[in-house]
């Protein structure tokens, strides 16, 4: 069968020169639509498909929206869980691993593990009501971590009994390839769901100015693109990046102000364990209440206003809307670079015009990992709801222990009397 070792020592030693271009691509017009773009040229059938499917892919995503936030958490999953098949699959086809023994069996033994992880510190944090009235999680909350730490390090023990002499070399690839796409995909993942318990409006305005960028950048580079922009991705251009960039900025600032008109999109997402149901419903705190803001001299002169009134919120959104634009397509030049140092066009096949999951899916990565720092930055405060759930669970005893500390603080602080009893 030849040996192994010095074919990937020889994969190793080979220099970026060596790779190939990346090859051409196939055919992917769905069946329904080959007979009507049949004439068209390669540019404007590509442009058609991407957009028909495009226009299908938004649609089913305010669908969800409207279904509610549980079902936009199990699309996360979902999302999730493909990208994650994606992007093992080609470490598994790029080094042959074929012969691997327990390779992929214990790739999504891994996945479950960190997601068992992952998912029970969201249990623990979010649903703590509906824990108390349950022994049995009590036990799994109480020990969570533990538990996580001994599921891991069964997959650990697993995969050093697993190590084969002639397959050493590619086994510890494959385990380093495994944990390097676990930190992608679940981990962001994660945190997007974090971001959605903190409002709807912190989910969707990130993500939607991501798609904006995406498709913005691609409509002004298609038609007026003549300036490359990066080796690594040869079809971007500046035309397209600085075009993405100004329509996503007013994208973020529109869309904001008409999702923050609505308790559904502003107010935290709570579990109800009353009615076992997801809930939205508060008084929208002062990010979401309408301000009135002096307009700058330079700008009162081209305005003719002296003052706007706006949302709070709306200035975030050019935050949001400038790190999608400007850092968040560098998610896509790495994917770019990762896929021409393996010789592949796509991460997969799965969506005719876009290719796999994960090449929708690049740039959200990064996007979520800086919604959830500018929250804990800039936005996030005490959580009186979360601090309660977290006393209700506590024993009586730890209970009274800070009733009667609370209440030494609020007499010291004369808000209230020596003489009230508790």
């Amino acid at each position: 069968e030849g040996d192994l070792d010095e074919r990937l020592c020889e994969l190793d030693l080979r220099s970026d020169s060596d790779v190939p271009d990346v090859p051409p691509p196939t055919d992917s017009t769905p069946e329904i639509l080959k007979k009507p773009l049949s004439g068209l040229s390669a540019r404007w059938k590509n442009w058609w498909i991407r957009g028909i499917l495009s226009l299908a892919m938004i649609s089913g995503f305010f669908l969800i929206i409207y279904l509610g936030s549980f079902m936009l958490m199990l699309l996360v999953l979902s999302i999730q869980v493909k990208c994650y098949h994606e992007i093992i699959t080609i470490g598994y086809r790029v080094y042959h691993s074929y012969d691997l023994p327990w390779f992929r069996s214990l790739s999504w033994y891994f996945l479950l593990c960190v997601n068992y992880f992952f998912y029970g510190e969201t249990v623990a944090d979010y649903f703590a009501t509906f824990v108390q009235r349950r022994e049995q999680l009590q036990f799994l909350i109480r020990y969570h971590r533990f538990i996580s730490f001994a599921l891991y390090l069964t997959g650990f023990c697993m995969f050093v009994l697993s190590l084969v002499k002639k397959h050493y070399r590619l086994q510890f690839y494959m385990f380093a390839w495994t944990h390097v796409t676990l930190l992608i995909t679940v981990t962001q993942s994660h945190l997007v769901i974090q971001n959605l318990f903190e409002g709807m409006i912190w989910f969707l305005v990130p993500i939607s100015s991501v798609i904006c960028n995406d498709i913005a950048a691609y409509i002004f580079g298609f038609f007026f693109g003549r300036t490359p922009l990066i080796k690594l991705s040869p079809k971007k251009t500046w035309e397209g990046f600085i075009g993405g960039f100004f329509s996503t900025v007013v994208f973020g600032f529109i869309f904001s102000y008409f999702l923050a008109q609505h308790q559904y999109f502003v107010c935290p997402v709570e579990y109800n364990s009353e009615t076992n149901r997801f809930v939205t419903e508060c008084e929208p705190s002062e990010l979401f209440q309408m301000k009135k803001y002096s307009v700058p001299p330079l700008l009162q002169a081209v305005l003719g206003w002296e003052t706007v009134n706006m949302y709070p919120f709306q200035m975030h959104s050019f935050a949001l809307s400038t790190f999608a634009s400007l850092i968040g397509p560098f998610g896509g030049f790495f994917a770019s670079g990762f896929k021409r140092a393996f010789k592949i066009k796509d991460f997969a096949d799965t969506i005719p015009g876009h290719g796999g999951i994960m090449d929708r899916f690049d740039c959200q990565y990064l996007m979520a990992t800086f919604v959830h720092v500018y929250i804990t930055s800039f936005i996030r405060g005490p959580n009186p709801s979360k601090l309660l759930k977290q006393l209700l669970i506590l024993q009586p005893e730890q209970q009274l222990s800070v009733y009667k500390t609370l209440k030494s603080h609020l007499v010291e602080k004369g808000i209230l009397q020596p003489s009230l009893r508790g």
